[in-house]
């Protein structure tokens, strides 16, 4: 972003998410990501409800909306569960999905499972969705995906362990990267980091004159 123009919101309240406006070429943007300093971002109760609310911000005052993604998923336990974690991760996709404003995403490092599909995905209706190399896109991490779909094989095997950490190198090979995201169209492009500002000023650019124009609806009902 542009130099010094970084001004973040509520860096108290649910550190795993981060929340902001910047200047990107001189124009306002809002900003949201996770930051896995902390819980390794993962998506909580307290993390949905702050990005859901920016989200609608943004949306309300017409600032477009970048999203840097990193997460490993919803965090699990009983006290989520009791809270209504997948609740309040509603709240993201609703937001995401109502918002009309340019929307582009950028996965850096790991988006797994539901919430990547709720943080600015294609599927939330996203305009542009880049990723670094770096980027690990699955629908779980490998071990479990090894322990669930190849458990039969690995336990018949003459040497499980040895088997199963075959599969999770060949799983990890296969489908922890960023081109098999892109090849069925969830990813636009994989960059370089070094080529993301000007690959976001080129996107917003397009993306300026963006008209979205959504159903009419009342409480959430689309009329009959």
């Amino acid at each position: 972003f542009d130099r010094d123009s970084f001004l973040e919101l509520q860096p108290q309240y649910a550190p795993n998410a981060l929340i902001g406006f910047a200047r990107l070429d001189g124009h306002s943007v809002g900003i949201v990501a996770n930051q896995p300093a902390f819980m390794s971002g993962a998506l909580n109760i307290d993390a949905s409800d702050k990005i859901a609310r920016f989200i609608r911000i943004c949306d309300a005052f017409n600032v477009p909306l970048l999203t840097f993604v990193d997460c490993p998923g919803f965090l699990p336990g009983t006290d989520q569960e009791y809270g209504g974690v997948i609740r309040h991760g509603a709240k993201i996709i609703y937001a995401y999905c109502e918002a009309t404003v340019p929307k582009v995403s950028v996965v850096t490092r790991k988006a797994m499972g539901g919430a990547y599909v709720a943080m600015g995905s294609k599927q939330m209706r996203t305009d542009l969705a880049f990723a670094w190399p770096t980027a690990q896109i699955a629908v779980m991490g490998a071990a479990p995906a090894v322990r669930v779909l190849y458990r039969d094989e690995v336990r018949r095997a003459a040497d499980p362990a040895q088997r199963e950490s075959e599969l999770v190198a060949e799983y990890r090979e296969q489908f922890f990267n960023p081109y098999r995201a892109a090849d069925v169209g969830q990813i636009d492009e994989v960059i370089e980091p070094c080529e993301t500002r000007p690959r976001l000023v080129r996107a917003l650019e397009i993306l300026r004159t963006k008209v979205q124009q959504n159903p009419p609806k009342k409480h959430g009902l689309s009329p009959v």
